[in-house]
């Protein structure tokens, strides 16, 4: 199982917010690099970093600052980057790709645009991957501001249809709270989409990390880590030893 480190950006800065709330936010570094070459040190071989300002619609120098940091930790980082946040269109896919990311993450378009998701897994296979957030069973969209008009289980057979093979899912209400994970959620999203997907939201210790790897790699490929990392309620050398992966 992999485990992603997150670098969550807001104009430049390394940031966590709580249940994706702009106005619930802690400021952790301003120095992207730094956080990923420390990740990168503990033995990290991914790192996920989401451009928050883009997602929220923000001005333009605050989502340059933050595709500057994603840019720097791509070329100056022994890591591979999963990067998201405000993907609209190939153009955006293209811009992350080339400036050395991995693996993109689509998640607005997939209800708003799906057109274009459906192209994107197309053209860039492998390297893109479908990201679905949801909040007591209720899609969440645009920065998981809004509520979607579709129901988690149809849009997930909607991914499946577009031909994603990679697939992270937030639960939205345990997202940088530290309440623990819910694995059952995570199964029955993977058995949704007939593939293992990436679980987000609520790791809080290592013993989360055992429970999201006891589930199997038909499950979950990977688990991302956020808040708990910088709180330091987990250590991230733990949880790549007890994920039994990068």
């Amino acid at each position: 199982m992999i485990v992603y480190p997150a670098i969550d950006l807001v104009a430049g800065d390394v940031v966590r917010l709580r249940q994706g709330v702009r106005s619930e936010m802690d400021v952790y570094s301003s120095d992207p690099v730094a956080q990923a070459e420390a990740f990168a040190a503990a033995g990290a071989g991914w790192v996920h970093m989401v451009d928050l300002s883009r997602a929220f619609g923000e001005d333009e120098a605050a989502c340059a600052a933050n595709m500057d940091a994603i840019r720097a930790v791509c070329e100056r980082v022994p890591v591979r980057v999963d990067a998201g946040g405000g993907v609209r269109g190939l153009a955006d896919v293209e811009r992350l790709l080339d400036a050395g990311v991995s693996r993109v993450s689509i998640g607005t378009p997939l209800v708003r645009d799906p057109g274009f998701a459906a192209e994107a897994v197309a053209r860039f296979g492998d390297a893109v991957a479908a990201d679905v957030a949801a909040k007591g069973g209720a899609v969440r969209v645009d920065g998981w501001r809004d509520e979607a008009p579709v129901s988690l289980e149809t849009l997930l057979a909607s991914v499946v249809g577009m031909g994603f093979s990679h697939l992270v899912y937030t639960d939205v209400s345990r997202d940088g709270m530290q309440t623990g994970v819910d694995p059952e959620a995570y199964r029955a999203v993977a058995a949704a989409c007939g593939f293992p997907v990436t679980a987000s939201g609520g790791v809080t210790t290592v013993e989360d990390v055992r429970r999201l790897a006891a589930l199997g790699d038909g499950v979950v490929e990977g688990v991302v880590c956020g808040r708990a990392l910088y709180e330091g309620t987990l250590d991230l050398a733990e949880a790549l030893a007890a994920a039994g992966g990068e």
